[in-house]
């Protein structure tokens, strides 16, 4: 089966530091969500165990019905749900005290329509906790992407269905971001050759596959380069604060 750079594997070592990257955002939700909680996107289940130690119960929802089979099967307590979003069908209203969404809204062709059925589900005063990368720091067009933002524009898409929202960001210590400038000098050695910029001019299917190639070939150059580095970082390398314009992922908390 083709596996997408999208999904950084625990397990392939050019991947660690945005595997990291992606399993710091439940590290910190686990420290303040509880009750009923739903996560939209759980993808692999990178952080069920992680987020289940704070829950009462949890749910998983994902368009991928082979992996919501295998994670019923390791967590038989949870419940998850294969399912094309949104809407978030079969959901009733006022259901969960917190929802987790992480790195999923670039993928949602109706933004908005996500960002609705969330609220709808919540509980009075219920809490979103969303995050996804922010476009000021990305280092070329993402094609598995259907769009993504600048800090205020997903606020102000939020505030139009949630009551209020804290703005925080995700940040990476001098370890982070050495790996992030590497990374950014093996990019634009690739990008170097598109003269003729098709990497915005063309449609999104076709640069899915490139794109992928091209992203595995730089995080396999930085890791023979700097092994120890990027074997070295972990979760503890990346952290939050409240500047949210220049972070690399959105760290946003909307109540209801």
């Amino acid at each position: 089966m083709y596996k997408t750079t999208e999904i950084a594997s625990s397990e392939i070592i050019s991947d660690n530091p945005v595997h990291q990257r992606l399993l710091f955002p439940y590290i910190e939700a686990a420290k303040f969500i509880s009750g009923n909680l739903l996560e939209i996107g759980c993808g692999t289940g990178r952080g069920v165990a992680v987020l289940a130690q704070s829950v009462s119960n949890y749910t998983g929802v994902d368009k991928n019905e082979p992996l919501m089979l295998k994670l019923t099967a390791e967590y038989p307590e949870f419940k998850f749900i294969d399912m094309f979003l949104p809407p978030l069908k079969g959901l009733a209203d006022n259901s969960f005290d917190y929802i987790v969404t992480f790195q999923v809204i670039e993928h949602i062709e109706d933004d908005n329509e996500f960002i609705k059925e969330a609220h709808r589900v919540l509980k009075p005063g219920g809490k979103l906790v969303l995050t996804t990368v922010n476009r000021k720091f990305s280092l070329s067009r993402n094609p598995w992407h259907v769009r993504e933002y600048l800090a205020h524009e997903l606020k102000g898409l939020i505030l139009k269905h949630f009551a209020s929202i804290e703005t925080k960001g995700v940040h990476g210590n001098e370890k982070v971001m050495s790996y992030y400038e590497q990374n950014k000098r093996s990019v634009e050695k690739i990008t170097r050759f598109d003269i003729f910029n098709l990497q915005y001019r063309l449609p999104r299917w076709m640069l899915q596959i490139p794109y992928d190639i091209a992203n595995r070939l730089s995080r396999n150059i930085i890791q023979k380069s700097d092994k120890q580095l990027v074997s070295g970082i972990t979760y503890q390398d990346y952290f939050l604060n409240d500047d949210a314009e220049n972070c690399f992922d959105f760290f946003y908390i909307a109540t209801k």
